[in-house]
């Protein structure tokens, strides 16, 4: 980190005497006192624990300073910077950081998609630059700004997830980092419940737009009419993608279990990714048309998407000892998502039977029984052999499915019986058969996807 204590002190208007102390570079920052290494700036901040009283434990693991806004007396032996909120420092800190260290930065949301999205567009751009990306899930206004302060000092391009809950969340985010480049993966059904439709998920999802730079570029999916009405009086530069009518279109080669090869309109290079699925192709094309616009070469394109590292437990294949094939996709889940999942697995070539493990969806709101029920048009016992529902929720579906499938075909159980689902799942699973498994993460179903893998 190329910040100094004083530099800190007056990018956060700490308002005590801080210039008593001398001058020392900070190595870093962390608010999670365990993590603390010599001369680290430690950030308390109050959630269910006050981070305050942790700072014992960041002073003996090598603490230089930290900020404090607590009613309890500072420690008298090590420099602090008094704030009046620890956060809203923290976030502060990381605007004139941005401002001082000048990387491009690259902002991806939407209801699905964004982390492989942004697993792809820092292989492709790393292909030319030095770049750094959203670690693991740190996508919120606490996860933003700490990323931001953690960039390598190299950084040229500095890519950023951007998730949210309720409206606002990424307006807030967006005007913070000022991005370059904004992109919108899709507008699904997550978090349907505190924003009453796709509409205002839509238009939670354009706040993206809130600090992007008057040059910029925005990109959002062709097929998306909700988003069309919001990008008319925008003054940045709007490209498309999808596999019709878009400003970056594909048209799909072929499709296995571990890969998807494509090209785009008006070019004879062959992409492939190490991902299965049409959806996995639209995200791909956001890392296209950001590499371009940044000029990357389409060979480099090509380099950096065919190996790229998928972020763990989106859309992995694994395999059990015996050799079940096991798709997990156990982060998230709404209906358009898990939809594009299911359409994808029906397909895949398979010398067993397929066979899908739902759990409920969450944060659907009052319209979650029938959003949950639609699920059924995307299973047919002619390509998904056996399916096994799990949760509240997913009972809607299992009377719908009732009347398709016979009964030893389908499979419902309550939340309290995962034991007894994984029992079953267990004596229906058999060499060369394969299955997917999608859920909201809270249903918890990567305990189930253990349990498969030593089979």
């Amino acid at each position: 980190m190329k910040l100094t204590f004083w530099e800190a002190a007056q990018a956060t208007k700490a308002t005590n005497n801080w210039n008593q102390w001398p001058d020392f570079d900070l190595t870093g920052l962390e608010f999670d006192s365990r993590l603390i290494q010599k001369n680290n700036l430690f950030v308390p901040l109050k959630g269910e624990n006050d981070g305050h009283s942790f700072i014992q434990s960041a002073v003996e693991n090598g603490a230089g300073a930290a900020f404090w806004s607590s009613a309890e007396k500072a420690p008298d032996d090590l420099p602090v910077l008094q704030v009046v909120d620890t956060l809203s420092a923290m976030q502060d800190l990381a605007v004139y950081y941005l401002k001082k260290m000048t990387p491009t930065v690259i902002a991806i949301t939407g209801s699905n998609g964004k982390t492989t999205t942004k697993d792809m567009t820092e292989a492709v751009l790393a292909q030319q630059f030095k770049t750094y990306k959203t670690q693991g899930n740190y996508n919120n206004d606490i996860g933003l700004p700490y990323t931001i302060l953690h960039m390598p000092d190299e950084t040229e391009k500095l890519i950023l997830e951007m998730g949210m809950d309720h409206a606002n969340e990424i307006d807030f985010l967006s005007r913070l980092a000022h991005p370059d480049v904004a992109a919108i993966t899709m507008i699904g059904e997550a978090h349907i419940e505190n924003l009453g439709s796709r509409a205002g998920i839509a238009k939670a999802k354009m706040e993206i737009t809130a600090g992007l730079i008057a040059n910029g570029l925005l990109i959002i999916p062709a097929d998306e009419p909700l988003l069309m009405p919001l990008i008319k009086k925008l003054p940045q530069t709007v490209n498309t993608f999808g596999l019709e009518k878009a400003d970056c279109q594909a048209e799909i080669i072929e499709v296995q279990k571990e890969y998807t090869t494509f090209k785009i309109k008006g070019s004879s290079t062959l992409f492939t990714i190490p991902v299965p699925g049409k959806y996995n192709v639209g995200n791909a094309l956001i890392a296209i048309t950001i590499g371009k616009w940044f000029e990357v070469s389409e060979e480099k394109i090509q380099a950096g998407l065919v190996d790229f590292q998928l972020t763990k437990n989106r859309t992995e294949w694994l395999k059990s000892s015996t050799g079940i094939e096991i798709l997990s996709d156990v982060y998230n889940a709404n209906p358009t998502a898990m939809n594009l999942v299911l359409d994808s697995f029906s397909q895949m070539p398979t010398q067993g039977k397929r066979v899908a493990v739902l759990g409920d969806m969450l944060e659907l709101g009052p319209d979650s029984t029938n959003m949950h029920a639609s699920v059924n048009e995307h299973l047919n016992p002619t390509e998904i052999a056996e399916v096994v529902l799990y949760g509240t929720e997913m009972h809607a579906l299992y009377k719908i499915l009732t009347s398709k499938y016979q009964e030893k075909q389908i499979h419902y159980f309550k939340k309290e019986e995962k034991e007894a689902l994984i029992k079953t799942v267990k004596s229906i699973l058999e060499p060369e058969d394969m299955v997917v498994l999608k859920a909201s993460n809270g249903m918890g179903l990567n305990e189930v996807v253990t349990k498969l893998l030593e089979i």
